[in-house]
């Protein structure tokens, strides 16, 4: 990406190394195999292991019986399935085919998944079963009967399966073309769906690399969804530096931990709850180091407090967090690395990466200087082609070109990034992005609430909770926290968009154009919860 360098601008415009331009995924997949084809590639927590080699004979056995399925390069398929063996398989599989596909994370329900395999124009819905007492495949059977054109294939254990003679010619050197659909709620009540393409997720892979340095001898745990865009790139840097990739179904902070004890974890992702997690089984036994090869734990998607990083120092192991920074439209922008300073690990979130032209751009339209805080604005070689609908593009880039994250934040004197809030009225809960808006819409229609603003506050577990502040009509008969949750059930909101903090107040604060001063009211009941 093309830019001069400026005070306030951190830039890392030199070529990823190793990178080639047009690379495909399926490329990347098949060279390790043809490298090292007994290396270890992936594991998971039921003992299943496999080799390069394995893992791209078996792909192509699943792309062999998908393409007997109707699957071509023209494809759109939509998969929602667990971080496993079977769902990396499909991964590959439709690269292998030169399908454009949408993961989709299982926490999606079925109004949102509708939205957007209408939207994405998928023709294939792939899911699981039963899977933490909802039932994926009743779903996708349910959404296939209502959409023209879409077939739902729910995997009951057995993956499709023919012979890979009759596969088209491998798809190579074309990896500018789009190929992934990855949703994110962003700030709207509708997910809004970024269009990638192979090299964006690839130039984010070599950023990871080219911060950590991964050698073969690491194993990167991706404890976050393969579905989620930082999982396709936590499985990118396995490959992309000869490293295996372990990976599990749900995160349970007894099973999980043995599990990346026993495989001999170096790498552990990524999350503010799954550090709190091994926190808190290594507190059980703390004379007892629990993951004892660990060098480094990832954080990203997520607030954190400081002392964070010396607990997971101090009691864990290794040099505690290094922090990246990206979002789903431009993932893994920013690196640390493993010899920052201490306070550079708790506070900041590492340097610009391979192809990243980053600035800060205060209110008035000018560059910021070092130290002085703005919007993150980015030109990104992991930027994504635009959105899958067009018209949210207008206003996604300034004129000059740059995305326009949202988020407020600072280069320091040594170009480190330091986020300080953001402008987008997102809350970051669990490292997802859960829309205030679509909280407060059916809030508001309770009829025991005036008026409500829905807010985020820091929480060392979650990165971040769901504040609603509620002026009640009579405030002698304020609603309860379990009376709007309810409520909010009832009227189709996700559960993991419910509050869990209730305040009541007899107003809100507003400016002088009559909205909602929501920093007023973080600022207050943040101090409430330390006080």
């Amino acid at each position: 990406m093309p830019g001069s360098v400026h005070p306030g601008v951190a830039t890392g415009l030199s070529a990823p190394p190793t990178y080639r331009w047009g690379q495909t995924l399926w490329q990347m997949i098949h060279e390790r195999a043809e490298r090292l084809p007994d290396s270890r590639l992936v594991s998971d927590e039921k003992g299943n292991v496999l080799t390069a080699a394995e893992y791209r004979d078996r792909a192509e056995r699943v792309a062999a019986g998908l393409m007997g399925l109707g699957v071509t390069a023209s494809s759109i398929v939509s998969w929602q399935l667990p971080s496993n063996i079977e769902s990396m398989l499909i991964l590959a599989a439709l690269c292998r085919l030169d399908a454009t596909q949408n993961p989709l994370i299982m926490i999606l329900r079925e109004p949102e998944v509708e939205f957007i395999t209408h939207q994405a124009g998928s023709q294939l819905l792939i899911t699981s079963g039963h899977f933490r007492n909802y039932d994926h495949g009743v779903m996708a059977h349910s959404i296939a009967e209502r959409t023209p054109g879409l077939t739902a294939l729910v995997l009951a254990g057995v993956l499709p399966d023919a012979d890979p003679a009759i596969l088209p010619p491998a798809p190579y050197d074309h990896g500018d073309e789009v190929r992934w659909l990855y949703y994110t709620s962003g700030t709207t009540a509708e997910p809004k769906g970024a269009r990638h393409r192979d090299r964006d997720l690839i130039s984010g892979a070599h950023t990871f690399c080219d911060s950590l340095e991964p050698t073969a001898a690491d194993k990167i745990a991706s404890v976050a969804p393969m579905a989620h865009v930082g999982g396709v790139l936590f499985f990118l840097s396995a490959l992309v530096s000869d490293a295996s990739l372990i990976i599990t179904e749900v995160f349970d902070p007894i099973s999980t931990t043995k599990q990346l004890a026993e495989a001999g974890v170096t790498i552990c992702g990524s999350g503010v709850p799954f550090i709190q997690g091994f926190l808190a089984q290594q507190r059980l036994d703390p004379q007892t180091k629990l993951l004892p090869d660990v060098k480094v734990f990832i954080v990203g998607g997520a607030s954190r407090i400081e002392s964070l990083h010396y607990q997971a120092k101090n009691e864990l192991g290794g040099v505690g967090i290094v922090s990246g920074y990206g979002m789903t439209e431009s993932p893994f922008m920013t690196f640390g690395r493993l010899d920052d300073s201490d306070w550079h690990h708790a506070m900041a979130d590492g340097r610009p990466g391979p192809g990243v032209d980053l600035i800060i751009v205060k209110d008035d339209g000018t560059r910021a200087l070092a130290g002085e805080a703005g919007e993150v604005r980015v030109k990104a070689n992991t930027m994504m082609a635009g959105y899958v609908d067009p018209l949210l593009d207008e206003t996604a880039f300034d004129d000059d070109g740059y995305f326009r994250t949202g988020d407020v934040a600072y280069l320091d004197a040594e170009g480190f990034l330091i986020i300080s809030g953001r402008i987008k009225d997102v809350i970051i809960r669990n490292m997802e992005n859960i829309s205030a808006r679509e909280v407060e819409i059916p809030l508001i229609d309770h009829p025991k609430v005036l008026i409500a603003s829905v807010i985020g506050l820091p929480d060392e577990l979650t990165g971040e909770r769901v504040c609603a502040v509620v002026v009640p009509v009579d405030l002698a008969e304020a609603p309860t926290l379990d009376e709007l949750c309810r409520y909010l059930r009832e009227h189709g909101l996700n559960p993991r968009k419910l509050p869990v903090q209730l305040e009541i107040v007899d107003e809100l604060p507003l400016n002088a154009m009559g909205k909602v001063m929501k920093q007023t009211l973080q600022q207050r009941f943040r101090e409430k919860a330390h006080s």
